[in-house]
């Protein structure tokens, strides 16, 4: 106890300044590193628990994007799925297309076949129809112009059987269609005498009679003169008197037949089975 003031005294005194002063430092430095160094524990702290809530964020966030990828990965395979599922029924429907485009092809191909072999129908059709009457018909020809002698009684008259000759004429001489007072002179036709009254196709005319026949002007009326037919005709109609001329026509139209002369009244059609040896099969 008495040695410290000793001591104190026989220090020098510049030691003694900077010993008491050291000293007074490290007491100062000692009172104030125990706040600090609690507040820096509070802050170590405060730093553990944002890095501890940031570490549970990013794993909650990880967690959830794992969970989201799951469903995004789902998501992407179902896409893929019908994607492909699309593609196969494109690839299909253009398959059909495809196959419906040949066929269409195919089936043009048979109309325009069907349409020529039609139209070579009707051209047969017209031309058969022209020769047998029931066909309107236009063309150059002859004019025939027939009448009763004005003092003729009624046993000298014109006679159905003398346009027959007339008629038959013109057929030797070329004529393709013939025509009495409008009355198309068809197939299935017939000039015939009911009573006193001459008739075409069941239809009653009367004199004078005028026959238009289409054919070739330059022949029709040189083989009409010659014709055996034609020859009766003027044998009789010098005998009876009776007046005819012809005049050749640039533009002759001749009516078709009455459409009823087309219905068969007796004939029927039958169809033989094949290989009875009735006709064709």
């Amino acid at each position: 106890m008495t040695a410290e003031p000793t001591d104190r005294a026989r220090t020098p005194l510049l030691t003694l300044i900077t010993q008491e002063s050291l000293d007074r430092d490290y007491q100062a430095a000692a009172s104030r590193r125990g706040p600090e160094q609690q507040a820096s524990r509070g802050l170590r702290a405060g730093v553990v628990v944002v890095v501890a809530a940031f570490a549970l964020l990013v794993t909650i966030a990880a967690v959830q994007t794992q969970a989201n990828s799951d469903v995004d990965d789902q998501s992407r395979s179902a896409l893929i799925s019908r994607i492909e599922s699309r593609r196969t029924s494109v690839a299909n429907l253009q398959e059909a297309a495809a196959q419906l485009r040949t066929d269409n092809l195919n089936a043009e191909g048979r109309l325009r076949d069907l349409g020529a072999r039609y139209g070579d129908v009707q051209a047969r059709g017209a031309t058969l129809g022209a020769l047998s009457g029931f066909e309107a018909v236009r063309g150059d020809g002859v004019r025939l112009t027939l009448d009763n002698s004005p003092l003729a009684s009624s046993s000298d008259q014109i006679r159905a059987s003398d346009l027959v000759l007339v008629v038959n004429a013109l057929w030797q001489s070329g004529a393709e269609a013939v025509a009495i007072n409008g009355q198309r002179v068809a197939s299935t036709g017939a000039i015939s005498t009911s009573g006193d009254a001459i008739e075409v196709n069941f239809r009653g005319i009367a004199p004078p009679y005028t026959i238009l026949a289409i054919g070739d002007q330059g022949t029709l009326s040189s083989r009409f003169v010659d014709s055996g037919s034609a020859l009766q005709f003027v044998a009789a109609a010098n005998q009876f008197g009776f007046s005819w001329d012809m005049d050749n026509e640039d533009d002759l139209r001749l009516p078709a037949a009455p459409a009823s002369l087309q219905r068969l009244r007796y004939a029927t059609e039958k169809t033989n089975p094949k290989g009875d040896g009735g006709g064709p099969p």
